[in-house]
């Protein structure tokens, strides 16, 4: 039984610790308050759950999913998470977190500096282009007509396999999206972020393609 570390127990961070859950997964979930605020998160995920430092939980996952916005500055456990995956869930929102000159001028996108931050793993973006309650409202059997398709970008083909297995457990088709440097075609105002809440493998495909890059508003 595999576990999956996770960093961040916002919106996106409870819902995929519950998706994990719900398909045999062991979770070890941090956030930013201290292990000891995910009491109610953890009693309701019960006993494949347990709440941990950022550090404790990407020591403890065999792959680890981010689930926090990135800061310039690196605040994730570079050690820990040396030689893993690493899913990255972030996108890139100036309003939120201000703005990044090397994302604003085309130079690198969120994924790419999140990879320098953590060289020794293996970064790729994923569940980053639906919404958190669609996790499992939007899941379906391997195989069914019309079934929601979610992309996923990596530098590293072992990531972008791993992401695809996921996936598939999770209920949802794969369109690989690869490089990191790709992977503003699914990001906000893009036609896959405006299609989030259903598009088929050859749609969200064609979504990709049909990306273009875009000025980001001005924060406020």
């Amino acid at each position: 039984m595999s576990t999956i570390g996770i960093i961040g127990a916002g919106e996106v961070g409870s819902q995929l610790a519950r998706a994990a859950v719900a398909h045999g997964y062991q979770v070890v979930i941090a956030n930013s308050r201290g292990p000891e605020t995910l009491t109610h998160l953890i009693d309701e995920l019960g006993p494949s759950a347990r709440a941990a430092t950022a550090a404790d939980a990407a020591e403890a996952g065999d792959f680890v999913i981010i689930a926090v916005p990135l800061k310039l500055v690196n605040d994730m456990p570079v050690e820990q998470l040396a030689g893993k995956i690493v899913l990255d869930t972030n996108n890139y929102m100036p309003w939120r977190d201000g703005h990044f000159q090397a994302i604003d001028s085309g130079e690198k996108t969120v994924h790419e500096l999140r990879q320098e931050q953590l060289p020794t793993s293996k970064v790729a973006k994923a569940f980053t282009h639906i919404q958190a309650p669609r996790l499992f409202l939007s899941a379906t059997p391997p195989g069914t007509p019309g079934r929601h398709a979610l992309s996923v970008s990596s530098n590293h083909p072992e990531a972008v396999e791993l992401v695809t297995r996921l996936y598939d457990e999770f209920g949802f088709d794969t369109v690989d999206n690869s490089p990191l440097s790709e992977s503003w075609r699914s990001g906000p105002g893009q036609p896959a972020w405006q299609s989030h809440a259903h598009q088929t493998r050859e749609q969200l495909a064609a979504n990709l393609a049909a990306a273009r890059r875009i000025r980001y508003p001005v924060r406020g």
